[in-house]
């Protein structure tokens, strides 16, 4: 069988929601230990996941929000690294898209040739790097695209009309766009005028739209599918639910699923 490149199966899993919006799940590598964040994600693609982020724990996560940064934290005090990270994404990669959420630091630690030949053989479809600006992106994106694999960049609501058009021209796999001005967190509810925020970011890109940061419940989920985006991404009640369930498996395949169910 012909392997599949990262591009085209994060092309397929949207394809494949069939005019629905893809639920695509967060989690924290090797949190709280690498055999649980394994269980964890097969978990995710088993209640309905579409693609799956998986986040490298680092020290200083600048885009996120307190549940996140203490998981990463719990991780690294535990050993993890971005080569035990890569492990997980190969037990996960043969069931469901993964791609990977890394800080531009860890990358460059290995380059980005080595780290894109790495992700690749780890069954990885693409990066999230959130603190890489679009004018450091061509390095990163050449060697990306040499293995096949989506350079996933992020736009925010206050991101210029100039600017997130030549971030959405670039943008490979999906547009990961941001809800709110802020970090990752559960909110109470979603932000004002995310029609507005999604239907911009539709018109400066070709890939599909993936809106993520506040989004916990199945109403919220069900909201941005309606006010337009491709794509949900659910991170920080799921790595609170991992955190603080004694059994975590299960209590995050009930809310995948809740969340599955309220994109369908």
């Amino acid at each position: 069988m012909t392997e599949l490149s990262g591009v085209v199966r994060i092309a397929a899993a949207f394809e494949a929601a069939e005019g629905r919006a893809a639920l695509m799940p967060y989690l924290m590598g090797c949190f709280p230990d690498a055999a649980t964040s394994v269980a964890v994600g097969l978990a995710c693609a088993d209640a309905g996941a579409d693609l799956l982020e998986l986040g490298v724990p680092y020290s200083d996560p600048l885009a996120d929000g307190p549940v996140i940064h203490a998981a990463a934290t719990v991780a690294l005090e535990s050993g993890a690294t971005l080569d035990s990270v890569l492990d997980v994404a190969r037990q996960l990669s043969d069931r469901i898209p993964v791609v990977l959420m890394c800080y531009a630091n860890l990358v460059h630690a290995r380059g980005w040739v080595a780290f894109a030949e790495a992700l690749r053989k780890a069954g990885g479809c693409g990066l999230i790097c959130p603190d890489l600006p679009l004018e450091e992106a061509p390095e990163a994106l050449e060697a990306l695209d040499a293995q096949g694999l989506a350079l996933v960049p992020l736009v925010a609501p206050t991101t210029p009309d100039e600017r997130l058009k030549a971030i959405g021209e670039r943008a490979r796999g999906f547009l990961y766009t941001v809800s709110v001005a802020g970090t990752t967190g559960e909110r109470a509810a979603t932000a004002d005028g995310v029609g507005d925020v999604i239907a911009r970011a539709k018109a400066s890109t070709s890939v599909p739209i993936a809106i993520g940061f506040g989004i916990s419940t199945p109403e919220q989920a069900a909201a941005m599918a309606d006010a337009g985006a491709d794509g949900v991404i659910v991170g920080s009640r799921l790595v609170r639910a991992v955190g603080e369930s004694v059994d975590p498996v299960a209590e995050v395949s009930e809310l995948v699923s809740q969340l599955a169910g309220a994109l369908r």
